[in-house]
């Protein structure tokens, strides 16, 4: 069962993202596509399929053509018009073959201007990669409820507007892809977060990589698109050294720096110093420039923090976040000492991040360091009543147990 359940959810983009451009319908697409999940986990432990995806694809479809001629029923359409033309869609069902992949096609639609800017990447987590509200609550540090209006009056936007599914020329582009890549950001953060890629936001890991990599050599001009790339390479190369030997995750400045995979290191960095020559800075080129400073440790042997909590303010100066002041206020701590670290952090707003597990662990890192172990074990505690992924869990119970001894 939970071997079905990985391989529907590992299908799920593709097929979405193929029934959305063929139906023009978000919502049907989602909703034909949990009905052939509900199938699938029953039809499947008898008779495993050769191609999950393509499965879920018939099902979904022939599901989503169903409810279409219940709702003609109900409005007393005429149901006996000719059969049209068979779509390449259908003819590939008809040939048993896996579906096309629509998914940066349906980025690039989830992603129109006709749609609030604060809805289009959470629309298109939600559609393209599966993402549940109450994630994308957490991700976007907002109250599900707001996020779940969010996402309803984008997809009402698509509809009334009629938003054509199609990949825009490149003119247009430019006006989409601050939308397109916070998309990506935010969908490898969710993969990143899982140091063992445990969780149903595995696949994220190497699909970001990938369609970094192709925006890359589709918009070769544009340094925020190089930025993420190298960023995801940056991050992706340390993957190997991310767990111990029991499975815990490992920090990375505790990381076995051998093990760090030096061909992504160099794509990286190659990306970077394209970006370099363009000229113009911005968020994603100083996150890169974060993870390459963390990977500088394998040539000097050390972590150059006060270079990470400088770079840091950089980035909080252009992308004052939450999440960026977090973050700083580790880098601090560990390069200024514990005190400073925790007093950058109790600058931030604690309200909007009771549900942020970062958070949590932040505080019980600056709190162990500045030797306040009631404090320290409280913050743990917190972040492990948000359950954590494997790794990370096991990576948080070991440090308190250490200061329960």
């Amino acid at each position: 069962m939970q071997a079905n359940g990985k391989a529907i959810a590992a299908a799920r983009p593709r097929v979405v993202a193929a029934l959305a451009a063929r139906l023009r319908d978000l919502d049907l697409a989602e909703d034909a596509f949990a009905d052939a999940a509900a199938a699938a986990l029953s039809v499947w432990p008898q008779q495993a399929p050769r191609d999950p995806a393509a499965w879920l694809w018939k099902a979904a479809f022939r599901r989503a053509l169903d409810a279409r001629r219940r709702a003609a029923v109900r409005q007393r359409a005429v149901l006996d018009a000719p059969e049209p033309e068979p779509t390449p869609e259908e003819a590939l069902l008809a040939a048993d073959e896996p579906i096309p992949d629509e998914r940066l096609k349906l980025i690039f639609v989830c992603c129109h201007p006709a749609i609030a800017l604060d809805a289009r990447a959470a629309l298109t987590l939600k559609v393209v990669c599966g993402l549940s509200t109450e994630r994308l609550a957490r991700a976007f540090l907002v109250a599900e409820p707001a996020m779940l209006q969010r996402i309803t009056r984008a997809k009402r936007k698509i509809a009334g507007a009629g938003v054509p599914f199609e990949v825009p020329q490149p003119s247009a582009w430019p006006e989409r892809m601050e939308a397109v890549l916070a998309t990506l950001e935010i969908a490898y953060a969710q993969a990143y977060e899982d140091a063992a890629l445990a969780g149903d936001a595995a696949g994220f890991a190497p699909e970001v990589l990938r369609l970094s990599g192709l925006l890359a050599e589709l918009v070769p001009d544009d340094p925020e698109v190089l930025g993420l790339a190298a960023l995801v390479r940056f991050a992706e190369a340390r993957r190997p050294a991310r767990l111990d030997d029991l499975g815990a995750m490992v920090p990375p400045h505790e990381q076995d720096m051998a093990l760090w995979r030096r061909d992504l290191m160099a794509e990286g960095a190659a990306l970077m110093a394209r970006a370099a020559r363009i000229g113009r800075s911005g968020p994603r080129q100083i996150l890169a420039a974060i993870h390459g400073a963390h990977l500088s440790r394998r040539e000097t042997g050390e972590t150059p923090w006060a270079d990470i909590a400088g770079l840091y303010d950089v980035l909080l100066a252009v992308r004052p976040t939450p999440v960026t002041a977090v973050n700083r206020a580790v880098a601090v701590g560990e390069a200024f000492g514990a005190e400073r670290g925790l007093a950058a952090l109790g600058e931030v707003d604690a309200e909007r991040l009771q549900s942020w597990l970062p958070w949590h662990a932040a505080r019980a890192g600056l709190a162990e360091k500045a030797g306040l172990r009631v404090e320290a074990v409280e913050a743990l505690e917190a972040a492990l009543n948000l359950g954590p992924p494997p790794a990370e869990r096991l990576f948080l119970e070991r440090r308190l147990r250490a200061l329960a001894h």
